[in-house]
């Protein structure tokens, strides 16, 4: 039998530098030198992963490692966010074009497209491929993931982005070493997790080894002062956290005198549909105080989007129904100044997007998922953000328990880009 400590340091092997040595006169200028600094590692890498906060440039960077890394390079991302990517490669010289289908990819450049669309293009024809929002990993269906891993392990430079803390999540983590080839998700399980009630956790000697080891394929940054540069222009204005606790009736569950608990999955589905209506109006009374704010509220039911949009003329509401141009329109719209008002879903609009001249939003309710609660608060509270943000947490006293269930997630949910933060600060010093 294997001894463990033997076990752990075949599987830590520093990742080799399988990508391209570049120049610092080769990036664009406009670039700030800890832009500069992720770039040139990510190209040297090959194949890394790039977890930057929201606003630190992510975009930009993505794109100058796309042009850098061969003659055609593929970028798929989120709906409405492919626009945003255009929009941010002509600031820096960038030949990116947005297209959605193989035939429209002629000739060299940058192309980028949509998640869904990847499967339609030659990998073959592809010097490198970046995958925007990468936590895609891990919120797609198996099928999805497991054709996005195998699709891009037929191109020889792949990088993953995305500033969710999701990479505390072993689903997802070992999913993004496996897209990027540095280690099977069944032998990074084996080698650095345990099994138990509660699911999958970093085995507590194993997290030191996993850290220093994933350092050589994964950046964390949180602010410019992380690699040992200055946060001068990257202090974010402020975020207000208002819960907004409703006082409705509940009918109580099962086996219940009265309602106390929210219970499983379908005593929360019923719960916030007796709830809704309450929710709604406290909603549409916020929107309709500030009317000359823009506001973005996040909805999880379709029934509370459509009260919402009954309840606020004018208001736009992207659902699943509509095509992903009438989507992207509206998306963009909003992120344009021509919607005021926006009314969605965290799956639909809560990753990459941005939102900053936004600082109103509401979560008429609460899943939970603290991705996606975190990923909502960022697309308006992010770096360019230039006033105080304000989040309203609409919940009956019942959902209270999920609010409380989401901010315990939220406290332990940064222990490993903690580590990785730390790991490149002994680098940097």
């Amino acid at each position: 039998m294997i001894p463990y400590v033997d076990f752990i340091e075949r599987r830590r092997a520093v990742a080799p530098a399988a990508g391209r040595v570049i120049d610092s006169t080769q990036l664009h200028a406009s670039l700030k030198p800890f832009q500069r600094q992720v770039t040139a590692w990510a190209c040297e890498v090959g194949r890394p992963a790039v977890w930057a906060d929201t606003g630190l440039g992510k975009t930009r960077m993505q794109l100058e490692w796309s042009r850098l890394m061969g003659e055609r390079s593929l970028i798929a991302t989120p709906l409405a966010v492919a626009e945003q990517t255009v929009e941010e490669s002509r600031r820096i010289g960038v030949d990116a074009r947005y297209v959605r289908h193989p035939e429209d990819a002629v000739g060299s450049g940058v192309f980028v497209t949509n998640f869904e669309m990847v499967p339609g293009f030659n990998p073959g024809a592809f010097d490198a491929f970046a995958l925007d929002e990468s936590s895609i990993l891990k919120q797609s269906d198996g099928k999805t993931r497991a054709t996005l891993i195998d699709w891009a392990s037929a191109v020889p430079y792949r990088s993953s982005w995305s500033a969710t803390p999701g990479p505390n999540d072993p689903e997802e983590l070992t999913n993004q070493a496996e897209f990027l080839g540095h280690m099977t998700r069944t032998n990074m399980l084996a080698a650095y997790f345990v099994h138990d009630q509660d699911g999958w956790r970093v085995k507590g000697h194993a997290y030191a080894p996993m850290v220093e080891w994933m350092s050589s394929w994964a950046i964390a940054l949180r602010r410019p002062s992380d690699l040992g540069y200055s946060d001068d222009g990257y202090i974010l204005p402020g975020l207000e956290i208002v819960p907004e606790l409703v006082e409705v009736h509940v009918e109580p569950g099962d086996g219940e005198l009265f309602a106390t608990t929210i219970g499983g999955v379908g005593d929360r589905a019923r719960v916030r549909r007796e709830t809704l209506a309450a929710r709604v109006e406290r909603a549409a009374s916020l929107v309709t105080a500030e009317p000359d704010e823009p506001w973005l509220l996040w909805c999880g039911l379709n029934d509370e989007a459509e009260a919402l949009a009954a309840a606020l003329p004018g208001a736009v509401n992207v659902h699943g129904a509509l095509s992903p141009e009438e989507k992207a329109r509206a998306l963009l719209g909003f992120a344009r100044g021509d919607v005021q008002t926006l009314i969605t879903k965290p799956k639909i609009a809560s990753l990459g997007l941005n939102f900053q001249r936004c600082a109103r939003m509401a979560f008429v309710g609460l899943s939970d998922s603290y991705e996606q609660y975190y990923q909502g608060l960022r697309r308006c509270y992010r770096y360019g953000q230039t006033r105080v943000v304000r989040a309203h947490i609409i919940v009956s006293e019942l959902e209270d328990q999920i609010a409380r269930n989401v901010k315990r997630k939220e406290a332990q949910a940064n222990r490993l880009l903690d580590g990785l933060v730390a790991e490149w600060g002994r680098k940097a010093a």
